[in-house]
């Protein structure tokens, strides 16, 4: 009997399986406050996918940190905002929400023979465990093999950090041939084109499908609902990416 092809699904988190609101920005006002002393004013843009790190960084340059400062300072809010997510998990589960098909797809990519799904995310690795054990994905999804914004700021670079952890486990050398990113931003695909992964856009977030088609999405969903759509999208952009 042949074995069944392994396979690297990078599943995003946030608008993609799971949406918390307010949340994340409520995180960010706390953090601000307690490090700099003060109420930012202007906070993060929603739904850009951009990694949490870089994300602080732009809120401290927006509420007139100078750079220097910034520097020093970015370190500690890094290290605060998992501890101030974590005071909210309550909120995570009673104000967040699943995305429309989020479990069904999950479950199925998780018990197709050979598939092997994580995460590529944004989210600094805490932040992302907090979200997905509020919601109950976290075992849907092989955690330990991820790529975090706490892995490098640079998203494109988690994807080959991902593979090499999964390689490590599973004893398979992933590329761009048998690795699939599923994410609903900008973000997502240029992770995908600059990491070395074909992208499944899901239409779910803040990114038009037509915006996620011109930005160079592989394939492109509203949702992940037609559950049959995304399993054939992972098998055929595997099965026809070239090589690494």
């Amino acid at each position: 009997m042949t074995q069944a092809q392994q396979v690297l699904v990078l599943w995003d988190v946030d608008r993609t399986l799971l949406y918390v609101g307010d949340i994340d920005r409520q995180v960010y006002r706390e953090t601000f406050a307690e490090v700099v002393g003060r109420a930012a004013e202007r906070l993060p843009a929603r739904g850009t996918g951009v990694t949490m790190p870089l994300a602080i960084r732009s809120l401290l340059s927006d509420n007139g940190v100078p750079e220097p400062r910034a520097a020093e300072l970015l370190p500690r809010m890094v290290e605060l905002l998992p501890i101030r997510l974590a005071a909210h998990a309550k909120d995570l589960r009673e104000q967040g929400t699943l995305m429309p098909g989020a479990i069904a797809a999950l479950r199925a990519v998780h018990d197709h023979p050979g598939w092997v799904p994580t995460v590529v995310t944004g989210n600094l690795k805490p932040n992302a465990l907090l979200k997905l054990a509020a919601f109950d994905l976290d075992g849907l999804l092989d955690t330990e093999i991820g790529g975090f914004a706490s892995d490098d700021h640079h998203r494109p670079a988690l994807v080959a950090i991902a593979q090499k952890r999964a390689q490590a486990k599973h004893g398979t050398v992933f590329t761009r041939s048998n690795t699939v990113i599923i994410g609903d931003s900008l973000e997502d695909v240029r992770t995908g084109l600059e990491g070395g992964a074909p992208v499944i856009g899901i239409a779910s977030g803040k990114t038009t499908a037509a915006e996620l088609t011109e930005a160079g999405a592989d394939l492109v969903l509203d949702s992940l609902a037609d559950i049959a759509h995304v399993l054939q999208g992972i098998s055929t952009l595997t099965t026809t990416s070239g090589p690494s």
